[in-house]
């Protein structure tokens, strides 16, 4: 494709509306795209559009507030804390029952959540054996990395 043949097409542009356009000639491409400082022609071919969809989320809170403890009071215990920055999640699902509940006896391994961090699912297992005594986190409440999510005794 020759240069008189792209400024042409650029001509033919500055009078509509068209913001992009891309014409195939063989081998050749030209994609000529209308930005707000001019028009920018682009002879090399394109890469295939990233396309981005927000995942739809669900708060369910499966257990009464008077699990959450507040800051204000006084932790006492050992602190599961999170290993990364994400999302905690109580369950496996919207309409699963939470890993764990206050009052319950959880033993090495057994997984007390999930972080959700860059649509990685991490089960976060409990490091001590004891029974939950706390919960500081909410269902898809974000945390960050060595927040305390539960407190086991």
């Amino acid at each position: 494709m020759d240069l008189a043949k792209v400024r042409s097409l650029i001509k033919m542009l500055d009078g509509t509306d068209v913001g992009e356009i891309e014409i195939k000639e063989g081998e050749h491409s030209v994609r000529i795209t209308r930005q707000t400082n001019g028009v920018v022609v682009n002879t090399a071919a394109p890469a295939a559009p990233i396309i981005y969809q927000q995942q739809p989320t669900t708060t369910v809170d499966f257990s009464p507030a008077k699990e959450i403890i507040k800051p204000d009071e006084t932790i006492k215990g050992h602190a599961l804390k999170s290993p990364m920055v994400g999302t905690a999640y109580l369950s496996s699902s919207p309409d699963a029952e939470p890993f764990v509940r206050l009052g319950q006896r959880v033993e090495v391994g057994d997984i007390i959540c999930i972080v959700e961090a860059m649509k990685m699912f991490n089960q976060i297992e409990a490091d001590m054996a004891g029974i939950i005594t706390g919960r500081l986190v909410e269902n898809g409440q974000p945390v960050e990395y060595g927040q305390t999510l539960f407190i086991i005794e």
